[in-house]
């Protein structure tokens, strides 16, 4: 761990390539910024990480839509809390290379999750400063390959989706909101899983799918 992440607090939307004439010269500054801002939400809402950002009080000020599906879930750790008010004080005492010279990442096992929950801190830089968490799923699906999975069995990719969900652990209503889509029709998708897959239950689904090798047993 060698490099705390800082960010400034509009890196995110400079970083987007864009052309301006698509939108037509007659649009005007500020309808181009709103055009701009809402492109920029659905890409945060569509990232596969979940973004939080703290202020000074270590309150939460912002979560993207999969920071607020975690956040539905799980509780954060409380080391978030206690790191994040450590680099609001080494900022204030202008000691935060001093005190922080390296990657700040947190790897942790949720009670409820399969999976592992790697934190990691970084910094948005402003007249007030914010502490940003990005959050990285070590989950049971990207250990196996799905794509073999869903020909062997001939699952539509809609399927596909749900299985992989419950691999990871998610409930039915967690797999809906996930995906956008009503609880029932998640149980129709599982329902055709398992008869496609010859199982009978979810136990028995995910036992017949991953050996213990994929998830760290031997």
């Amino acid at each position: 761990m060698e490099k705390i992440a800082h960010h400034g607090c509009n890196s995110i939307s400079s970083r987007i390539c864009y052309n301006k004439n698509q939108y037509g010269n007659a649009l005007n500054a500020a309808e181009y910024r709103s055009n701009m801002r809402e492109i920029i939400n659905i890409i945060m809402d569509k990232m596969p990480l979940g973004i939080m950002l703290y202020n000074q009080r270590m309150e939460n000020v912002y979560c993207n839509r999969r920071a607020n599906s975690f956040l539905k879930r799980y509780a954060p750790p409380r080391e978030i809390y206690n790191i994040g008010k450590r680099i609001f004080q080494a900022i204030k005492k202008s000691k935060l290379h001093e005190e922080f010279p390296g990657e700040v990442v947190l790897t942790k096992s949720l009670y409820g999750s399969s999976s592992n929950w790697i934190f990691k801190f970084f910094i948005c830089e402003s007249h007030q400063p914010l502490v940003g968490v990005f959050i990285i799923e070590e989950s049971i699906s990207n250990k196996i390959d799905m794509n073999q999975i869903r020909q062997q069995f001939k699952l539509t990719r809609r399927e596909t989706d749900v299985l992989r969900r419950v691999l990871d652990g998610l409930k039915n209503i967690e797999i809906a909101d996930d995906l956008e889509i009503s609880e029932q029709t998640v149980k129709d998708h599982l329902s055709n899983v398992y008869m496609k897959t010859g199982v009978e239950n979810r136990f028995a689904l995910i036992r017949s799918l991953i050996k213990p090798s994929q998830i760290g047993y031997t």
